[in-house]
């Protein structure tokens, strides 16, 4: 049976797979993206598109949706094949190139592989305190998709990380009454952000946790407790925002007999790792002095393209020129 063999395989659509399939077209690659959420854009989209990125190179303030259009749009630019709502299940090789097989029985038959799949896929760190599984999706929320239907609400916010300081300061201009709960008094969050908040209008209660939510159709209210004191307290309360942060895991990927450590695929300084052919860049790999950034993913995958494209075609160069010197196809979208 025929198989389209493509040059390079993105696992991965978000920002650094993305920028990698930009890059990839830049340097004449027939490119493949597979993802398994329904949508390109990672976690930009999937968990906190109304959140703000601040240390993105070239914007001094984006929201996570906005960034993440801007990237499909460039990454759409040289017409990748992508392939959305499939999972990487097997990767095998089979003669000169490799087979990754998808959860749907799909095989994607490739030269390269670059895993950009982040810390892999990510789940929220749930809370099994009284009522709170009763109400999800409907009261209690483990993200903000839409930070309208807040508007005029009673709110809980429960976290101590920068989610959920980001998300109070975010929606309380909105919201009717914001509370704040964290079970330490020390906030995890950038302390720029914490000072923002102690000075806004946000009731901070510490070191409290959330013991039961209540309600008929809809939240009606939460009890709190101090956890040194055991003391109760009722809030009215409409909504509640959950941000306890996330599980991730790289799921099948452990089985592809990747040098891994810990959550993350060991790289070396060209971003291959120990299978040839296959690279690593973005928040899932690892190397010494390895920084989990936006901004160093992206230079980190196009590392890996380049090293791609070489291992490819030897007599490609190395490093292709800026592309302010070539002509490219024009945007489309």
């Amino acid at each position: 049976m025929h198989h389209e063999l493509y040059d390079i395989t993105f696992i991965g659509g978000g920002p650094v797979g993305l920028f990698g399939a930009f890059y990839a077209g830049l340097r004449g690659m027939r490119t493949k993206i597979i993802d398994s959420l329904p949508q390109l854009g990672g976690q930009l989209v999937a968990l906190y598109p109304e959140k703000y990125i601040y240390d993105m190179p070239g914007f001094p303030e984006v929201l996570a949706k906005d960034l993440a259009a801007h990237l499909i749009r460039q990454a759409t630019r040289f017409q990748p094949t992508v392939c959305l709502e499939e999972r990487a299940e097997q990767l095998t090789r089979e003669d000169d190139h490799w087979v990754i097989t998808t959860h749907k029985g799909v095989q994607h038959h490739t030269r390269t592989v670059v895993i950009c799949a982040g810390a892999g896929a990510f789940t929220p760190r749930r809370l099994h305190a009284e009522g709170v599984a009763d109400f999800e999706g409907n009261g209690v929320y483990y993200g903000v998709r839409e930070k309208m239907q807040f508007a005029d609400k009673r709110l809980l916010i429960v976290g101590g990380g920068d989610s959920a300081v980001d998300w109070a300061l975010h929606l309380y201009p909105i919201a009717r009454e914001t509370t704040l709960i964290h079970r330490r008094h020390e906030f995890r969050a950038h302390e720029q952000s914490v000072r923002q908040l102690l000075e806004s209008p946000v009731r901070v209660l510490t070191p409290y946790e959330l013991r039961r939510v209540k309600g008929n159709s809809t939240v009606q209210s939460a009890t709190i407790f101090h956890n040194r004191t055991q003391e109760e307290m009722e809030l009215p309360v409409d909504a509640v925002i959950l941000n306890l942060g996330f599980v991730a895991s790289l799921g099948p990927i452990k089985q592809w007999g990747l040098e891994l450590e810990g959550n993350a695929i060991k790289v070396d300084h060209l971003m291959r790792t120990n299978l040839p052919g296959v690279y690593a860049a973005g928040d899932g790999c690892t190397y010494e002095g390895k920084l989990k950034l936006l901004a160093t993913g992206v230079g980190e995958v196009c590392i890996a393209v380049n090293h791609a494209k070489h291992m490819l075609d030897p007599g490609a160069k190395m490093f292709p020129g800026h592309s302010s010197e070539m002509t490219l196809p024009p945007l489309t979208g």
